[in-house]
């Protein structure tokens, strides 16, 4: 069993910064992929980014590439996530995921068996 704890959400204005954590419990096995994944009221969950637990390939949504970047402490069993240059359009719930994803399946939300209760992250204009 594996349990997640996102940190770091808040409020931060248009063009500011914020970080985000997910504190990770439990076994991770090195084919597991750490997701973040976000979703704004009445949209689709959108992948945001993800990283392999055994490497350092990332991957990341097209709206924040460039902008975030994704990151993990193994010793730590932590991932992060540094969000840059907000816009409104990064409001949302931001969830950690993680599970053995296959690459194809990175963006996929339902490929990832394990999931975070989420953080608020609001950006004022």
């Amino acid at each position: 069993q594996v349990q997640l704890a996102e940190s770091g959400g808040g409020l931060v204005q248009a063009g500011g910064s914020l970080s985000l954590s997910c504190a990770v419990s439990g076994s991770i096995y090195n084919n597991y992929v750490m997701g973040w994944f976000r979703q704004a009221p009445g949209k689709e969950r959108e992948f945001v980014a993800a990283i392999r637990w055994s490497s350092s390939t990332t991957f990341y949504g097209d709206s924040v590439k460039g902008r975030f970047t994704i990151s993990r402490d193994n010793a730590k069993n932590t991932v992060y996530l540094q969000m840059n240059s907000l816009n409104s359009e990064d409001t949302a719930v931001y969830y950690c995921a993680t599970g053995p994803v296959s690459t194809m399946s990175i963006k996929s939300h339902s490929a990832y068996r394990y999931w975070g209760q989420g953080t608020q992250v609001t950006v004022s204009s």
